[in-house]
């Protein structure tokens, strides 16, 4: 026995690097098979619905931790790692992301960004949400802070794209889900977004229902700006059709006799009762202002601009007040324009031709009754006449060829003294106006035809 553990002290030293060698060769051909095990574990598990996912092997056995978003997408997953060659046990670790009750959703635009909140049920979702969002907002910026949580209704992506669209049609405001039901509040970029907004909510997947819809529209706007130095008359706003449309362009090219019009109205439901009638009317009064803007908001008119006398700006006040359709509101900051400096009866002469060459003082037909287009092409007239206060003013009627002669003569004379009636109104001495009727003994034109005719009716402003 001695004999026997001698013998044993002498190997025994001898088994340890034995031991380390062999240990040695077991380790240097598992871990490669170990981590060649994960790595097709973890490629057989790359299209599934899982987050954070990681594998782990030991031997034959691999450990699978994740965060599922359904027990559907676990049960598959554990199947599938379980399914790759070499795999004997799958130690399932993974874990079901929380579910949100409630299952809200929200989108929400600012004037400088859009931003996504709330949950979304899957990672593909959320990224095809956020690419229909950039889509919608083009230039602006879309921020998305929306988490994964289990528990989304049925056919939610298709309802929150839908609502994705609607926030392109804001200019502030927010869509929200809550489950199935949608919710909005905000102010519409345009007039008839509004009406876009609800006829696209009619396409909500089947079970969602609308719980809120406090999307407001816009103030039905309508601009005129009259510029002196560039000449012009700028429309902005809003019109209920086209028939309005032409009708208050057409109205601006007689009543504005030498401006250029800037239209850039749009044609748009809403707009107030009686809307054509009070713009019509206003712009008739922004065409006696030397300079002025107005704009119609519902049912408020507001005009501001510098008249070209004093009679002329309480004229205006007083006028428009009364042309308003019932219910309409008149405000009004209409101040005076500094007189201009006198001028001799030649030049007076000659600004009266250059007024009257552009434009002629226009009547009901047939009567003596002055048209109330003309009312800016008068003040003109007048505040030309004021400039000329030494000079007697001859106002000459004239007709065209058609009908009786002494007719013509008749209604030349009413309309001569009407136009200076008007004058003295404003605050001319009438011992400075001479309202003269020549009927048809003046043309300036051929009264065969209906130009000529146009231009044979007509008042002169002579000076005496």
């Amino acid at each position: 026995m001695s004999r026997l553990f001698s013998w044993m002290r002498k190997w025994w030293p001898g088994l340890i690097p034995l031991a380390v060698v062999w240990i040695a060769a077991i380790w240097g051909s598992t871990a490669p098979i170990e981590a060649d095990l994960s790595a097709r574990t973890l490629a057989e598990l790359k299209d599934t619905v899982l987050d954070k996912t990681q594998v782990s092997a030991s031997g034959r056995d691999v450990r699978l931790s994740a965060e599922a978003f359904s027990e559907e997408g676990r049960h598959s997953a554990v199947s599938q790692a379980e399914s790759v060659p070499g795999v004997r046990l799958v130690d399932d670790d993974t874990r079901l992301i929380a579910a949100a009750k409630p299952f809200i959703w929200l989108a929400e635009r600012d004037v400088v960004r859009v931003t996504l909140y709330g949950n979304v049920p899957l990672p593909a979702a959320k990224a095809r949400i956020f690419d229909a969002a950039r889509a919608m907002a083009g230039n602006t910026e879309v921020v998305d802070k929306t988490g994964m949580a289990r528990g989304a209704p049925p056919r939610f992506e298709n309802a929150a794209t839908l609502l994705v669209d609607q926030v392109g049609k804001l200019k502030e405001g927010k869509v929200w889900l809550s489950d199935t039901t949608v919710n909005l509040n905000g102010m519409a970029r345009e007039l008839g977004y509004r009406e876009s907004i609800l006829a696209a909510l009619k396409n909500l997947p089947e079970g969602y229902t609308i719980g809120e819809n406090a999307i407001r529209a816009p103030l039905y706007v309508f601009t005129a700006n009259k510029d002196p130095v560039g000449n012009t008359v700028t429309l902005g706003g809003y019109v209920p059709d086209n028939n309005a449309h032409a009708a208050i362009v057409a109205a601006v090219g007689r009543k504005f006799f030498s401006e250029k019009v800037v239209d850039n109205l749009k044609a748009s439901a809403g707009a107030p009762q009686g809307f054509q009638q009070a713009a019509i009317q206003a712009l008739g009064a922004l065409s006696r202002v030397s300079t002025g803007s107005l704009s119609l908001s519902d049912r408020e008119v507001k005009l501001s601009g510098d008249a070209l006398f004093d009679v002329a700006a309480q004229q205006i006040r007083d006028g428009l007040g009364g042309e308003l359709p019932q219910g309409w509101k008149l405000i009004a900051d209409v101040s005076v324009k500094p007189s201009a400096s006198p001028v001799d009866s030649t030049v007076c002469q000659q600004l009266f031709s250059e007024l009257l060459g552009r434009a002629r003082i226009r009547f009901e037909s047939g009567k003596a009754n002055i048209d109330q287009d003309s009312r800016g092409l008068l003040d003109r007239l007048i505040a030309t006449a004021l400039r000329c206060p030494t000079a007697n003013i001859e106002v000459a009627g004239h007709t065209d060829s058609d009908g009786d002669a002494a007719a013509n003569m008749s209604l030349s004379e009413k309309r001569a003294q009407a136009v200076a009636d008007y004058l003295v109104q404003a605050g001319l001495p009438n011992t400075r106006l001479k309202a003269v009727g020549y009927g048809s003994t003046k043309p300036v034109a051929s009264n065969d035809d209906d130009e000529g005719k146009a231009k044979n009716r007509r008042i002169d402003f002579v000076v005496k």
